[in-house]
């Protein structure tokens, strides 16, 4: 099952921390049906968070509900591309401690159709700035944290995809303005940036032999990511080891973005 594989990659993460370190806080992970996210949302409950992790597909949160590993989670279907909706899923939040924007699409080779660019910095940038604003009362209520997901593509270029390369370099800089605007009521506002991990997204190309020899050969680490490797990271820009840190992103990419 989908959980017990990520459950067993996020249990080395997790370990590093204390138990119960978020008992009894309310966090909220979006995109969190599959990959990252849900890598993320599973670190949170394992250390005693209540998570809701949201998606758009009913059908991959049908399946995760039925998934006995994952009964921590509580699973709900969001568009994140609908305003509306957001605004009535946050008011029905009875307190909200963490809120991790990690949803996100990559559309390569489509992304030069304005329609298809468009969709992408919808999901990807315009989607964590509607969500942060949903939950801004309930942040500050609890002097709580966002933590955004960026991309390595933040910093390099990618011809197959414009439309993600514009939207996880916007999230850098909503990420900054964010952590200024929030910071005055407490709330801190940061970003990880993940590299080439192993996910459904990055699949076409770490099922190649040659493109993942090279994409490893790249990081100072010669090895892809795995999305266990973003856990730990998020844990702690949520956790009060990171109390005075805020508006920056942590890159999380095994140094393929230094290489060369």
């Amino acid at each position: 099952m989908a959980g017990q594989l990520a459950g067993q990659q996020v249990k080395q993460e997790v370990g590093a921390f204390r138990a119960e370190l978020f008992a009894g806080k309310k966090v909220l992970v979006s995109g969190a049906t599959s990959g990252i996210g849900l890598a993320i949302a599973e670190g949170f409950a394992a250390l005693g968070a209540q998570v809701i992790a949201t998606g758009s597909s009913a059908a991959k949160l049908a399946a995760l509900r039925a998934d006995r590993t994952l009964e921590g989670i509580r699973f709900e279907q969001l568009d994140v591309r609908d305003l509306e909706q957001i605004n009535r899923f946050a008011s029905e939040l009875d307190g909200l401690d963490v809120l991790v924007n990690a949803a996100g699409v990559a559309r390569p080779a489509d992304e030069y159709r304005d329609d298809v660019f468009r969709e992408v910095i919808d999901v990807n940038l315009t989607a964590a700035m509607r969500l942060s604003m949903a939950t801004r009362a309930l942040l500050e209520r609890s002097r709580g944290t966002i933590i955004n997901v960026a991309s390595m593509l933040s910093y390099i270029a990618d011809v197959e995809v414009p439309a993600y390369c514009a939207s996880k370099t916007g999230i850098l800089g909503l990420t900054r303005s964010l952590a200024h605007a929030f910071g005055v009521a407490g709330v801190r506002v940061n970003a990880i940036a993940p590299g080439y991990h192993r996910t459904d997204m990055t699949r076409a190309l770490w099922e190649v032999p040659a493109s993942a020899d090279k994409i490893a050969a790249r990081s100072a680490l010669k090895r892809w990511g795995e999305v266990d490797d973003l856990v730990g990271a998020s844990l702690f820009l949520a956790s009060p080891a990171s109390a005075f840190i805020t508006g920056v992103t942590l890159p999380v990419d095994g140094g393929y973005a230094t290489g060369v």
